[in-house]
């Protein structure tokens, strides 16, 4: 396997270390990172309605008022 240098800044660097567990490689937790990116994008689109749902929260939200008990 040939590998590649990439240059990070030190809070990405950081953060990719937070992201690797014992034993793991750098490349192993890029590897992670991107087949859940990938997962996730499979989704995205796939629930149009969902947009709706959330402009009606929020009108809802604004027209909400507190009841007296």
């Amino acid at each position: 396997m040939s590998t590649k240098n990439i240059s990070l800044s030190e809070d990405a660097y950081e953060k990719l270390k937070k992201l690797k567990d014992e034993g793991e490689s750098f490349s192993d937790v890029v590897r992670k990172i991107s087949e859940n990116y990938s997962n996730i994008t499979k989704f995205s689109g796939a629930f149009p309605e969902i947009a709706e749902v959330k402009d009606r929260l929020e009108k809802e939200r604004k027209e909400f008022s507190t009841r007296d008990f």
